[in-house]
């Protein structure tokens, strides 16, 4: 799968993100309406994991998280941009939300958890920040991030 095919994917939800607080309101109704066990959730974990597995994410390490920005903000994302990383068992950098940060979490391994969360939806409200932490094996994160913001803190 590639970049055209997550954005495609991405699209319904980010149009349905576009213009909601980010805050744990929007988590919930994530979590609703596109669960972790439904069809949206599935297909684009599986787009996730192929195109990793093809070099299309995920091309860059570091620290042993592997990320890339598939997508910058633009009319396509409904003004989010689309990152995904990839690792298991460690935290990574700290770094702070000015307009928050949506966060898709599919766990490779079953026990895995982001930030202490399973398979669906975590919102950070806009302002928070925090190490963004995956234990109990691999994980895979696909992040929205409104206008593209963040800022890392070298904390």
């Amino acid at each position: 799968m590639s970049v055209p095919d997550l954005i495609s994917l991405i699209a319904p939800i980010a149009e349905f993100c576009a213009g909601k607080d980010v805050d744990t309101a929007l988590m919930a109704e994530l979590n609703r309406r596109f669960p972790g066990d439904g069809p949206d959730f599935a297909a684009i974990a599986a787009c996730l994991a192929e195109g990793i597995d093809a070099g299309d994410f995920c091309g860059k390490e570091a620290g042993g998280i592997r990320f890339s920005r598939p997508a910058k903000p633009s009319a396509a994302t409904f003004e989010f941009s689309v990152d995904v990383v990839a690792y298991g068992d460690l935290a990574g950098p700290h770094h702070i939300h000015p307009t928050g940060e949506i966060d898709m979490i599919v766990p490779v391994d079953e026990a895995a958890t982001f930030d202490g969360h399973g398979r669906g939806w975590l919102v950070h409200g806009p302002g928070s920040g925090h190490r963004p932490t995956i234990a109990g094996g691999m994980a895979i994160v696909l992040y929205l991030l409104p206008q593209g913001a963040i800022q890392f803190t070298g904390a």
